[in-house]
Parts: C-alpha cells; sequence; structure tokens
C-alpha cells in the first residue's frame, strides 16, 4: 500500500519588496541617509541600520531628528525623498536572479505584485526604468496604505487586491520590517537578506539569493498553514 504525498500548493499571489529584493537600491538608500545625516552633524553607523535599512522614509527622518537634535521631520523626509529619487533615476540595478524569477511566474500565470514602502514618486521611477515591462498586476506605495512596515497593512492591502486570503500569499522580503510586516499580515514569507540579517521565525523561509529561488521553492514555503522556519540551499 503506497501513501500519496500531496503536491505543494501554488501561492495564489507573490507578493515582492522593492528596495533590496528585487533591486539594489537599500546602498542607495544609506547613502542619502548618511548624507542628509552629515547635513545635522551626524555620520551614519552600524547602529543606525534598525532605524534606516527597510524603513520608511518617515521613519528615517523621525530618527535623524532624533539623534541629531536638529531639523525638522517633515523637511528632513522632504530632503531624503528628493535625494533618493535623484539617486535612483540615475539607474536602480536588479539583484540577481529577479528578471530570471520573474519571468518564470508569468509564464506559470503565477500572479505578483509589488509591496513597497518607498514613496509612490521612487516606486514609479523604479517600474518604468530598471523593473519596465515587467507585468504586475499593481503596486503598492508606503503612500497607499495609511500605516507602512513594520506594519502589516500593506500585505493585507495586497492580498485584498488580488481577492484572497494573506495565508494563501507568499512575500518576497529582505529586512528585517519588511519580513515582519509581511508575517503580521499572514503571508508566507521567504526571506533573501540583503544588508541586515533578518531573524529565523515560525513562518519565515530562506534563500541566499534570488537565483536560487523557483517556483518550486515559492510552492515550499507552507501556504495556507502554519509553518516552520526552513531554509533553501
Amino acid at each position: 500500500m503506497s501513501t500519496a504525498t500531496t503536491p505543494a500548493a501554488v501561492p495564489a499571489a507573490v507578493l515582492f519588496d522593492m528596495d533590496g529584493t528585487l533591486v539594489d537600491t537599500e546602498v542607495l538608500w544609506w547613502e542619502t541617509a548618511d548624507e542628509i545625516a552629515g547635513s545635522l552633524g551626524h555620520r551614519l553607523t552600524g547602529a543606525d541600520a534598525p532605524e534606516v535599512v527597510g524603513r520608511a522614509v518617515a521613519d528615517t527622518a523621525a530618527h535623524l531628528v532624533r539623534v541629531t537634535g536638529g531639523g525638522c521631520a517633515d523637511t528632513v523626509a522632504a530632503e531624503l525623498t528628493g535625494s533618493f529619487f535623484r539617486r535612483v533615476e540615475a539607474g536602480a540595478p536588479l539583484r540577481p536572479g529577479a528578471r530570471r524569477l520573474l519571468a518564470e511566474l508569468e509564464r506559470a500565470e503565477v500572479p505578483f505584485a509589488l509591496v513597497s514602502a518607498s514613496p509612490r514618486a521612487v516606486v514609479d521611477s523604479v517600474v518604468a526604468g530598471s523593473l519596465a515591462d515587467v507585468p504586475f498586476a499593481f503596486t503598492l506605495s508606503a503612500d497607499d496604505t495609511v500605516r507602512t512596515k513594520p506594519h502589516p497593512d500593506p500585505y493585507r492591502a495586497a492580498a485584498e487586491r488580488f481577492g484572497v486570503g494573506p495565508a494563501v500569499c507568499v512575500a518576497v522580503e529582505d529586512s528585517p520590517d519588511g519580513s515582519a510586516s509581511a508575517q503580521a499580515a499572514g503571508c508566507a514569507v521567504l526571506v533573501v537578506p540583503s544588508l541586515l540579517p533578518v531573524d529565523p521565525a515560525v513562518g519565515r523561509y530562506f534563500a541566499r539569493s534570488l537565483e536560487d529561488v523557483d517556483l518550486a521553492v515559492l510552492r515550499g514555503c507552507g501556504l495556507g498553514y502554519e509553518g516552520s522556519s526552513g531554509g533553501v540551499g
């Protein structure tokens, strides 16, 4: 008597983070934050990283005002956005494996969207440039929900746009805050770290690079039930 193996579920949708996940912009964001911090008399160090990497503009602006004791949070946020936008407009290279993975999902007719904590202007710039011709079902920016990452709102909104529950979606993230956002929303999370390490947790799966990720890996991310921390490769 043989025991049949139930095939892993195909994700109802794949929800991609942008900065540091699909495009190599986290370094550009760090350079931007360091530039603005320098204008306030502060140089960024590793101690600042949790308040900069993967964080929304408003969060980083508030941090810089707090650690320097100077400036206005709204003004600093505007300066961060403007400087980051100029860097992105000059070119934001794709992360290794991103183009191949997106093309594989398109061929398999698995829907996917972009869920970013960057401002709308930056998202639109990247989608028109480095990610031109990628058929995202839609894009969500920090401007599209009341709260952005690390809150669950962006990923909940994305699942709702697809008309499915978060539990049947896989979020692909690179940062602690982004991973926390997706997990709090109820998504399975595939973590491909960039600048900051991400702690293992139940429901998080890990890959070294998008070059190691394909549809089979996404299918193995514990969709629709309580998963466990795992690894790829």
